[in-house]
């Protein structure tokens, strides 16, 4: 497709001479299609395209081959912004007005580039926010929503049908599974779940299997299933492969150059990094991607500008902060495996792990979080966790304060404790999340709360 950059007069109907403030705006040759559907991805590709985002957001023949600090940094965005601004504005805007008449039909029959319409269909930080994702991930698309839940039950409601098949692993986030087995069941649409690794995967899949569903690594212990052995029995029997990488991150593992067809994050953990914004994206060769990004339309759960804009300056510092929660984190594994008052420590990186081998094949490092559990089950664990000092009592993950929690506490209340043993979950876990204090500080924090929970049993 031609493309070819209008004067303001032809563009926007305006008399030469008129300097009102005005978005970059596109001629595109040869397009008379629809308002909606493939349109729309010719229309984004054309904004891309000129503005210099294409080429974080086009497949392998043009990837970035920068450094992921460098693509953190500058991956995705256009070497001048308007107004000449440095950072990314946030564009509070639900609609985008039109000059005159032969403008809006010349934006519907795809003839002419400008922003979307209305704020549903898209919105500049936004795009913004995707093209850089898109860059971190080496995807040629990416597609942005209010909550990493809704990436994930938008883009499964899009390609799931009735009478069709999807296989999960057993420990994928928790609302992941009750969404597969309370509404996808409801809609028809059958439902495995099983455990993490290739036998159990392949045994589950049959003729009408159209997804499988994982996470690299998974909450709370860690598993790194076996994604090569994953992907040669998905392309074999012509299905799709679905992770969600929010703990890796594109920092320590890209799991589409592993051949995974989707990947999804939370933006609000890591990605974001500041525990200030909620988000979710989905990523992928452009086609599918393109196919969720209507469903959002459709369904609406779209993200706002002031959380994108957030997103972006979160995303300048991922690769720093991860660095860091990767060193701490299998600092304090380490040093919690040799604590007595320790049972068994839960991160990929250490060789007791039984996914260490996965893990040291597929991720550049074992991530921010790591899971333990302690001797004298719940109640000792409640005195370890209302030991510390510097470890903030809360769900969630990825941000730069450091964050501790018991699993059947938080996120298991309503179950007995034979019914969280059941699912796997024991009455002595601890998760923590690492953030970027000082490791030193954290250690001792952490291991002095042992220390006083031990001496109590």
């Amino acid at each position: 497709m031609h493309v070819r950059r209008a004067t303001p007069a032809a563009a926007t109907g305006r008399p030469p001479g008129d300097e009102r403030p005005n978005w970059p705006v596109l001629a595109v040759a040869g397009s008379s299609r629809g308002r909606r559907g493939a349109t729309t991805s010719r229309r984004r590709l054309t904004r891309w395209r000129a503005s210099g985002l294409l080429r974080a957001v086009t497949g392998s023949n043009d990837r970035d081959s920068r450094g992921p600090s460098t693509l953190a940094v500058h991956g995705g965005e256009p070497y001048v912004r308007p107004g000449r601004s440095l950072t990314v504005p946030a564009v509070h805007a639900s609609t985008y007005p039109f000059d005159n008449t032969q403008e809006l039909v010349d934006f519907m029959e795809g003839r002419l580039e400008r922003p979307h319409e209305y704020g549903r269909y898209g919105n500049p930080t936004v795009e913004q926010a995707e093209a850089k994702l898109a860059a971190l991930e080496g995807a040629e698309s990416a597609v942005l929503m209010s909550s990493g839940m809704a990436a994930i039950t938008t883009t499964l409601l899009g390609m799931l049908r009735p009478g069709q098949h999807i296989v999960l692993t057993a420990d994928v986030y928790r609302r992941t599974r009750q969404f597969a087995g309370q509404v996808l069941q409801r809609y028809g649409v059958d439902v495995s779940i099983v455990e993490p690794n290739i036998e159990a995967i392949a045994s589950a899949v049959n003729d009408q299997t159209r997804i499988i569903f994982s996470e690299a690594p998974t909450n709370p212990y860690l598993r790194v299933p076996d994604i090569a052995a994953l992907v040669d029995l998905a392309r074999s029997r012509r299905i799709k492969t679905i992770i969600d990488a929010t703990l890796a991150t594109p920092i320590n593992m890209r799991p589409l150059d592993l051949g995974i067809d989707v990947v999804m994050h939370s933006a609000t953990k890591y990605l974001g990094g500041h525990n200030d914004l909620l988000g979710g994206v989905v990523l992928g060769k452009r086609p599918v991607v393109e196919a969720v990004r209507e469903q959002v339309g459709m369904f609406g759960p779209v993200l706002d500008a002031h959380s994108a804009f957030l997103l972006v300056r979160g995303l300048k510092t991922l690769a720093l902060r991860v660095v860091r929660q990767n060193e701490t984190a299998l600092r304090l594994a380490a040093r919690l495996e040799a604590h007595p008052q320790v049972k068994q420590v839960w991160y990929p990186m250490l060789a007791s792990h039984p996914d260490h081998e996965s893990a040291q094949r597929y991720l550049r490092a074992g991530g921010g979080l790591l899971s333990f559990e302690i001797h004298g089950g719940l109640s000792a664990g409640t005195g370890v966790i209302d030991g510390v000092r510097l470890f903030k009592i809360a769900p969630s993950f990825g941000g730069v304060e450091s964050l501790i929690e018991q699993p059947p506490l938080m996120s298991f209340f309503e179950l007995a404790p034979e019914d969280r043993a059941r699912i796997g979950i024991r009455e002595g876990l601890i998760r923590v999340s690492v953030g970027i204090e000082d490791a030193d500080d954290l250690e001792a924090d952490l291991v002095t709360a042992l220390d006083r929970a031990a001496a109590r049993v």
